[in-house]
């Protein structure tokens, strides 16, 4: 089975609790209670996303990278185990 492809990322909607963005055909969640990352980042750093990969996003205005599982699946991944530096 082949992985997702896409080739933009955009932030949908953003709340008090986190923010959706639209990958391709699929759309995610980030809580900032489970990515504290961006709790304190503008909207204008928030939108501003790229797709690093097809398996990672990248927010340049913050230099944080994740990968996609990591959202997807927040609950398998120990954000201590995540780079928030490329």
């Amino acid at each position: 089975m082949k992985g997702i492809s896409f080739s933009f990322a955009e932030v949908t909607s953003i709340n008090r609790s986190g923010f959706w963005v639209q990958c391709g055909e699929e759309e995610l969640y980030l809580s900032f209670a489970e990515f504290p990352r961006f709790e304190h980042a503008t909207v204008s750093q928030i939108c501003d996303v790229q797709c690093a990969t097809s398996s990672r996003l990248y927010w340049p205005a913050l230099d944080l990278d994740l990968p996609l599982d990591a959202i997807r699946y927040p609950m398998a991944f120990s954000h201590a185990g995540i780079s928030y530096d490329c």
